[in-house]
């Protein structure tokens, strides 16, 4: 069950959104980069147009560290190119971010900056590049 609270309105949109999100994914994972999107991700992105610029504004506001190895153009494009592979088209439909007034948004505790260090290890090289 998706705990986001971006709702599509029907199931055309919702498979839309989880076939994007499928392909990113999957594209993050072939190349051992550690993102991962969720239905939130792709709204607040859906607002910047063009795929490659809502990739690179990701890059530069959650993993800015890449940038000293690699280009966010490099990056974009490697992205591209798998996540295309597996569903070619752009997002066709327009997302909103804004939850529904009924429904809370759930909230994580927060984890101090011991218990994450285990899992903040350097990047595998871009695998297949």
């Amino acid at each position: 069950m998706n705990t986001s609270p971006v709702q599509p309105a029907d199931a055309a949109v919702a498979a839309e959104v989880q076939a994007q999100l499928c392909a990113y994914n999957a594209a993050f994972d072939e190349l051992g980069l550690r993102f991962r999107w969720d239905t939130r991700t792709l709204a607040t992105l859906a607002a910047i147009e063009g795929e490659r610029e809502q990739i690179e504004a990701y890059i530069e506001a959650h993993h800015a560290h890449l940038l000293k190895a690699y280009s966010a153009v490099f990056l974009s494009e490697a992205i591209l190119e798998r996540k295309r592979l597996r569903y070619p088209a752009p997002l066709s439909i327009q997302l909103t971010s804004e939850p529904p007034l009924n429904r809370a948004i759930p909230r994580h505790p927060a984890i101090s900056r011991s218990e994450r260090l285990p899992f903040e290890m350097e990047l595998p090289a871009l695998a297949g590049i």
